[in-house]
């Protein structure tokens, strides 16, 4: 299953209707299509801008040819970026736009993933030292830039650092700060942050906590 976020609200790319997928179905102001060709793509683009829907299912067998199908209706731009965590369990948060985010950017051309997620990690917050130690997830969200309907494909891995305290916001990239939190006082934070974000986060926390119990 694939989730693309257009403002927040998530369109589900997927081959089965899960529980958590029930739950949404159960809401008129969810768009469902099982019939997949470029007008139904279409057609569940338009549907997701609208402001009174909530939620979007996409049902089909083949979940990689109906994501590539709409990779295509946007301007693909990859990024990638990092969870970053210190040995004490801190989470390194950073405040951009108004909003808390992770780490990170733009995919440079002939860059590889890890490599730019790591220079992302240290030029918006001058971390010295930071480590990948595995691959997290791949979030999709879409905006309007100067008249163009973008897809943002960014690449999110597990990361290590040092609680480096001389940390410095990246202002040309409007981070206002940044800022080791404990993960057991995460919720305040979460609940202002993109939804992509959180998925990022979730992800990371259970990976965290599944090295631990290993």
């Amino acid at each position: 299953m694939v989730k693309i976020y257009f403002n927040n609200k998530p369109l589900f790319i997927t081959d089965q209707i899960t529980k958590e997928l029930e739950e949404y179905l159960r809401h008129e102001d969810t768009v469902f299509i099982d019939e997949f060709n470029i007008h139904t793509v279409k057609a569940m683009v338009h549907e997701m801008e609208l402001p009174k829907i909530h939620a979007g299912v996409f049902l089909h067998e083949d979940v990689d040819a109906v994501l590539k199908s709409f990779k295509k209706k946007f301007v693909l731009i990859k990024a990638a970026g990092g969870l970053i965590h210190t040995e004490d369990d801190h989470l390194l948060l950073i405040f951009r736009r108004g909003k808390w985010d992770l780490p990170k950017g733009k995919l440079e051309e002939n860059e590889d993933m890890e490599i730019c997620a790591v220079r992302e990690a240290k030029e918006e917050t001058a971390l010295v030292k930071v480590e990948i130690e595995k691959p997290l997830c791949i979030t999709y969200h879409t905006y309007h830039e100067n008249g163009k309907h973008i897809l943002k494909e960014s690449h999110w891995y597990l990361m290590k650092a040092d609680k480096q305290p001389n940390l410095i916001p990246q202002l040309e990239e409007d981070i206002e700060k940044c800022e080791w939190v404990p993960v057991d006082q995460l919720a305040p934070y979460m609940e202002n942050t993109h939804a992509s974000i959180l998925d990022v986060v979730d992800a990371g926390v259970k990976a965290l906590h599944e090295t631990k119990n290993v």
